[in-house]
């Protein structure tokens, strides 16, 4: 038996992953990520994962900020679990210059995300979890057919700019909603599997 792979993001409505300003631009995207809705699409993304697959930029990004989620007795028990898996778990981080790896753990793949995440398939058990790495890996996987599972968190807003999570080129594909929640501020959390 293959392993689940999943990938889970925030998009604007017009399906972007950030604004016109470039990676660090997600004003249209930070004001959601704490709402109530939020944190319980964030407690279902890791709840049968064992493997964490991250691009760099992400994965330096989350160094700085999870493990100290994890440690604060105060924060949200949503976001402290998170935290505690994120750090605790099996990751794989796509880079072509990193040369040790950031994080404990941690397995450094500078090789296509396509062949790393067959062979993560076929070996161990537990699904493997894509977190917020559209260009280094999310696209690459979408348009190798080899994500089964969606977790989006759709924001109230258009950003008008910025990258896209669906681009032209994909190969089309079916997808069935299996779950979804909204929020009091017009976010919604969905649950997309692939239909094969």
């Amino acid at each position: 038996m293959t392993r689940t792979v999943t990938a889970n993001i925030a998009l604007t409505l017009d399906g972007r992953y950030h604004g016109p300003g470039g990676p660090a631009d997600v004003a249209a995207i930070v004001p959601y990520a704490t709402t109530e809705v939020a944190r319980n699409h964030l407690a279902r993304i890791h709840a049968n994962a064992t493997t964490a697959v991250l691009g760099r930029r992400n994965a330096e990004g989350f160094l700085g900020f999870w493990p100290t989620v994890a440690a604060d007795d105060n924060a949200d028990p949503r976001d402290r679990a998170y935290a505690k898996w994120l750090v605790d778990t099996d990751k794989v981080v796509f880079s072509t210059t990193l040369t040790e790896a950031p994080w404990e753990r941690t397995r450094l793949a500078n090789a296509p995300a396509a062949e790393v995440i067959t062979e993560l398939k076929a070996d161990g058990e537990g699904e493997i979890l894509v977190n917020t790495s559209p260009s280094a890996v999310t696209k690459d996987l979408l348009a190798a057919d080899l994500i089964d599972r969606l977790y989006l968190l759709i924001t109230p807003e258009i950003a008008g700019g910025g990258a896209h999570l669906f681009t032209d080129g994909l190969p089309g594909s079916q997808w069935q909603l299996t779950g979804r929640e909204s929020g009091e501020h017009g976010e919604i959390a969905v649950v997309y599997d692939r239909r094969r």
